[in-house]
């Protein structure tokens, strides 16, 4: 008992002093955590140094692009062929993914051999011969008479230019086959398709394994981002957002790059810490300079690295008590599967043994364990650098994302990760403590590069067809030049509809006289009051008019709350409202006994007698309120100031929000004689000759006429281009089939076309993984500031997707580019329908004053316009193309609906005046 103990304790003794003889030895290739991390921020240097356009020919790193912009979404479904050639066998695949119940993916495949002859010879040869393998592959399936989409695993470096278009840049791995280096290789396979001409093949994609083993794990874990080889050779790629990467084009989206950091270290960023036996090695190799770090970490160089190792230290008498053998002596004669087995828990030593017996250097027990010893360090270093620059893509992804904790899933596959029995558990742990803000997923890739090139091309196959039906359900908003010319057109008929007699009742666009006959020209002085009725906020403003030298504006205003009730309940209880409002105001002013001279800008249809009455046609905006329809809101202010018997006014005006916003600009610019509204509504006025006007006496000079251009199409005439989304808004709209142009172009129902036809969408599967939430459900949840947001050119994806995950939707980066795409196409619509409108007034007036070229000016005023970053320029486009004769500049409007109502009551003092005075 006691002699086991104490051989138990001898052999502990034994142990722990070979360890640290070994250790200190071999102190170079331990890293501590510093030095890791260290090395983890010159990974980062470099991956940024091959994404940018600049610094990509001398990096290290190529950062290939590879074209995948999507990992599988779980929707994949098809028959697909899969070519696997990286090596002396060659596989072919044919993947076969269902929706039974759930997505299931069957699998058969053939191995090929691949010649020597063949894989030195030339590229013709090549090609023929993996043309002639699928030939025969596709006979045994008896599918030689389908057209199935093809992916292509070709694991040598290249430069990708399309999914389907990848130029070989060099062969590694002992193929050497002439004529194919520069060239594209699915235009190499083509062509030796083709030849044979007894089957076709749709080759849809070229994967580079990496990405092959994180599509094959992404198929099962959607979260999978990053694909790490630690094999023979080692690689690595992950999805990076498409801004970062210089070398393609656009910036929507992300792309998976294939790193190939094998190179890393190449341009002397590593020489600290390689060894003497790093340079041994790599002088010895194919590739002399030439991927240092592979030659530091993969299972090629391993072996070979731990025997360089024990010659040097038999040479110094640490080992083998200084006996060299020839074996010893022999490259290759210990391999990294001997690396795998000497560090076996229960039978490593047995096996240390037993490889070094065979190496005939008749080792000891110390050198046994010492050599154990060995092979854990050099083993644990590869773990350690593979950790230290997987950390970097993992900090990247977490950057990018802009999270504080990243949770995501990396797929791996080789034979050192595989074989070795602690690889895979140190390589985990050093990534833990290297970013402790992650939680980080390892999924072993099962099938390897050949499932993942059928993924590449599920997936390629579901976007493009994807892409396809995308573009036909949004291809009804692309209006075409001639489609707006057309409404240009149809909106000139409905002026002329609007202005004649004979039309005027039936007319949709109906051209009401404002009675404003002039802009101010800037003698205008005095105080006054302005009310500003449109919406659930209520203003009164004091506004100080000087005229002279240095003309002056000067502002006050009070916001006022409309509750829901009082907008739908009596107008009795409104007027009383807003005559409580005027109260307050003029207390808080103290401006109760003066009788001011007030505009009240009350943006809904109105018939207007004289410049003071307004007859309320419709309620639009949500209000309801009783018993005003038909009435003069002049003469119901009037009563509500009366039965309040508290202060006095003198009502001047009623003005619409679209002439105040004219009237506001003209102030500033006099060529300025047309008002714009492109807001949460849509409404235009312009000054016309008086002569057309022909439901107002008089010929002479001209009037300010409020189109109500909203209600423009409620006839039928814009019928054409409306969609089965512009349908559904109207329907469940508060005034179906009212106002129908105002919905194709007005903030308030933007938000609302998009939803439906994102609604639309992940009902067919394109969106949200096909799950449509309550969120979306809901009317009006999509409000268009999001669409102003969305489209901004500065917004990110990710900024996208916050926004969207605000509102509920849990979306993917895919998703995301869908739905900015949808908004954009919304909008655009929008602003060109507004543009075509605005061409019909500008050659309208033009017409009238009879010229072959007219400048003039727009005031206007809006959210949408204001806010959208796209709106105005598409609108301004639309002009200049569809009103050549014109050259109209837009001046946006400083508080129309208040200044605006000053200034007209303003000019109505002013031509009271004259008229007075004469």
């Amino acid at each position: 008992m006691i002699a086991a103990q104490l051989l138990a304790y001898y052999f502990t003794e034994l142990k722990d002093d070979q360890v640290k003889k070994i250790d200190k030895y071999l102190y170079s290739m331990r890293f501590s955590d510093e030095t890791l991390l260290d090395i983890m921020q010159r990974f980062r240097r470099e991956l940024v140094k091959g994404l940018g356009r600049d610094t990509n020919p001398t990096a290290a790193l190529k950062m290939l692009p590879t074209f995948v912009r999507s990992i599988p979404d779980g929707s994949e479904k098809g028959d697909f062929i899969a070519l696997d050639l990286g090596g002396s066998n060659f596989r072919i695949l044919r993947v076969k993914v269902s929706h039974e119940k759930k997505q299931t993916v069957q699998m058969e495949s053939q191995i090929y051999d691949t010649p020597e002859d063949i894989i030195h010879g030339s590229g013709t040869k090549l090609f023929d011969h993996v043309a002639e393998c699928l030939g025969d592959f596709m006979e045994k399936h008896n599918i030689k008479d389908k057209k199935l989409p093809v992916g292509f695993t070709f694991s040598f470096p290249c430069q990708q230019t399309k999914l389907d278009e990848s130029y070989l840049l060099t062969w590694t791995k002992r193929f050497k086959a002439s004529g194919v280096e520069g060239m594209d290789v699915v235009k190499l396979l083509n062509k030796a398709i083709k030849q044979r001409g007894d089957y076709e093949a749709d080759i849809m994609a070229v994967v580079n394994d990496t990405v092959g083993t994180m599509m094959t794990c992404g198929f099962d874990d959607q979260r999978c981002e990053v694909g790490i080889i630690i094999g023979t050779g080692t690689n690595a790629c992950y999805m990076e957002e498409l801004r970062h990467i210089d070398l393609v084009e656009g910036d929507e989206g992300r792309m998976c790059v294939n790193t190939e950091w094998g190179a890393f270290g190449d341009d002397g960023m590593l020489e600290d810490i390689r060894t003497e036996f790093d340079r041994e090695i790599d002088r010895g190799s194919l590739n002399p300079g030439k991927q240092l770090f592979e030659k530091m970490v993969s299972g090629m160089y391993m072996g070979e690295l731990v025997r360089l190792i024990l010659v040097k230290m038999a040479r110094e008498g640490l080992l083998f008590e200084g006996r060299i053998t020839p074996e010893l002596l022999t490259k290759g004669k210990f391999e990294t599967k001997h690396v795998s087995a000497i560090e076996k828990n229960k039978e490593g030593l047995c096996k240390t043994r037993e490889i070094l017996s065979r190496l005939g250097v008749e080792p000891s027990a110390e050198d046994c364990i010492a050599v154990q010893h060995v092979c854990a360090i050099v083993s644990f270093r590869s773990a350690n650098l593979i950790a230290a620059t997987l950390a970097g893509i993992l900090i990247r992804l977490k950057e990018n994302k802009g999270v504080t904790r990243l949770k995501t899933t990396v797929g791996i596959d080789g034979s050192l990760y595989k074989m070795h029995p602690q690889y895979a558990r140190r390589l985990h742990k050093t990534v833990r403590r290297l970013v402790p803000d992650s939680d980080v997923r390892f999924l072993l890739s099962e099938s390897g590069s050949g499932k993942g090139a059928a993924m590449v091309t599920a997936v390629a196959y579901r976007l493009a067809d994807q892409s396809r039906q995308i573009a036909q359900m949004l291809s009804e908003f692309r209006l075409t030049t001639e489609q707006l010319l057309e409404v240009k057109k149809q909106m000139r008929t409905e002026i002329l509809n609007g202005l004649s007699k004979s039309t005027q009742d039936s007319a949709t666009v109906k051209m009401l006289p404002t009675f404003v006959r002039s802009t101010p020209d800037g003698t205008e002085n005095g105080d006054f009051l302005a009310l500003d009725l449109g919406g659930t906020n209520f203003r009164v403003l004091l506004v100080k008019i000087r005229s002279g030298k240095r003309r002056t504006v000067e502002m006050h205003n009070k916001i006022y709350a409309i509750p829901l009730e009082v907008m739908q309940g009596t107008g009795e209880e409104l007027f009383d409202h807003i005559v409580q409002c005027i109260s307050d105001f003029l207390d808080y002013m103290g401006m109760k006994n003066a009788r001011l001279p007030l505009g009240f800008t009350f943006s809904f249809p109105c018939r207007q007698t004289s410049l003071d009455a307004g007859i309320l046609l419709t309620w639009t905006k949500g209000f309801k309120a009783t018993d005003c329809e038909g009435e003069d809101v002049v003469g119901l202010l009037r009563e509500g100031i009366k039965r309040r018997e508290e202060f006095d006014l003198d009502v001047v005006a009623v003005v619409n929000d679209t002439v105040g916003t004219m009237m506001t600009c003209a102030y500033e610019e006099p060529t300025c004689e047309i008002g714009l509204i492109a807001g949460t509504g849509s409404n235009a006025c312009y000054m016309e000759e008086m002569r057309n006007i022909e439901m107002v006496e008089g010929d002479e000079g001209r009037m300010c006429v409020n189109m109500e251009w909203g209600a423009f199409g409620d006839n039928g005439c814009l019928d054409n281009i409306r969609t089965e989304y512009d349908r559904a808004v109207d329907d469940f709209s508060l005034n179906p089939g009212k106002q129908r142009y105002e919905k194709m172009c007005s903030g308030m129902y933007l938000g609302e076309i998009v939803r439906n036809i994102l609604i639309d969408m992940t009902k067919r599967g394109f969106l949200f993984r096909g799950q449509i939430s309550e969120t979306l459900k809901t009317r009006g949840i999509f409000e268009t500031k999001f669409l102003s947001q969305i489209e901004s050119d500065r917004l990110a994806l990710l900024q996208v997707r916050s926004i969207l995950q605000h509102l509920g939707l849990d979306s993917t980066c895919d998703d995301s580019i869908i739905v900015k795409e949808v908004c954009g196409v919304v909008s655009h619509r929008a602003a060109q329908l507004c543009g075509a409108g605005m061409a019909a007034v500008v050659d309208k007036i033009r017409e009238n004053r009879g010229l072959d070229h007219l400048d003039i000016t727009v005031g206007v005023d809006g959210t949408l316009y204001k806010l959208h970053p796209h709106f105005s320029q598409i609108m301004h486009q639309t002009v200049n193309e569809l009103a050549p004769q014109c050259n109209v500049n837009f001046l946006l409007s400083e508080d129309g609906s208040g200044k605006g109502a000053a200034l007209i009551t303003a000019v109505g003092c002013r031509l009271r005046q004259e008229l007075n005075n004469k």
